[in-house]
């Protein structure tokens, strides 16, 4: 992997972490995810409008689909994230979500993109999906709590899988700006929440007072994070940069247990070092 996108991969899972730290402060919110999504619209607008004066791109069919695909695909994954945070410990459905999604994405992108499987590649993912494993600590929640984080963090996943491949097709294959890509998707969530935030607005215009520290973070750093993984695809393989963006397991679980009191085991040691040494198999492969 090429230093520069396993720089951005890299700079990208503290993003992702921190702004998923903001996400669990806010499950008290209804309307966090329209709230979050319209500021990001609002905010990222001028490097928009730049891109689309400067290169006026000009898609075709193939490049509408790949944006609304990626549109629904992102209100899943905010939609079903931010039900998980609810209803279960941050360091229970992080790593699972953020587990679960890598190896999938691998395997698609070996198939579909015909990206080549390197020994290196195949010992990284397995590292890094055997060290979440260890680092989620399923055995320390409750049946209930564990039942609930699983189902969420599973369904989380699912997306990112699906939105880890579809993007990288954009960005790969279709060459659509990164920017656009998440800049769609934002969009998208805006304005299906709209409606529903307009209905309760009372509690929505409060809950922007109560929430706009978590609110700024997560429009700020959602977008970025992103982003960055978006351009690191351009550049390496989707096989590659899907598991090894999956550091960020290692920093949301050390924020859960440390920052929010949440469990934690003395397994995770043990995790966090194949974690790492995933990361390294990657970016050592092809």
């Amino acid at each position: 992997m090429p230093q520069f996108a396993l720089c951005a991969v890299l700079l990208a899972a503290c993003t992702h972490a921190t702004w998923n730290l903001a996400a669990k402060r806010a499950t008290g919110s209804r309307h966090f995810v329209f709230w979050y999504s319209a500021v990001s619209a609002l905010l990222y607008l001028p490097i928009i409008i730049f891109l689309l004066v400067t290169t006026n791109p000009d898609f075709g069919p193939r490049h509408w689909l790949a944006l609304i695909t990626t549109s629904v695909l992102h209100i899943g994954y905010s939609m079903t994230l931010q039900a998980g945070y609810r209803h279960a410990d941050l360091s229970l459905v992080y790593p699972l979500a953020r587990g679960s999604g890598p190896l999938l994405s691998y395997f698609l992108a070996v198939t579909l993109f015909g990206e080549a499987i390197s020994w290196q590649s195949v010992i990284g993912v397995l590292l890094i999906v055997g060290g979440i494993v260890l680092v989620t600590g399923l055995f320390l929640a409750d049946q209930r709590e564990r039942g609930k984080g699983i189902l969420y963090g599973l369904g989380t996943g699912f997306f990112i899988a699906s939105y880890t491949i579809n993007d990288g097709w954009a960005v790969k294959v279709l060459l659509i700006s990164p920017f656009i890509v998440d800049y769609t998707g934002n969009l998208f969530r805006t304005l299906v929440l709209a409606p529903s935030a307009w209905r309760d607005r009372t509690t929505t215009w409060s809950e922007l007072s109560r929430f706009r520290n978590s609110i700024l973070t997560v429009s700020l750093l959602g977008p970025l994070g992103y982003i960055l993984v978006l351009y690191a695809m351009q550049l390496a393989p989707v096989s590659h940069v899907a598991p090894a963006r999956e550091l960020s397991t290692l920093i949301g679980t050390w924020i859960g247990a440390r920052m929010l009191g949440e469990k934690s085991g003395p397994t995770r040691l043990a995790g966090a070092a194949c974690i790492v040494a995933g990361v390294v198999a990657l970016a050592l492969a092809g």
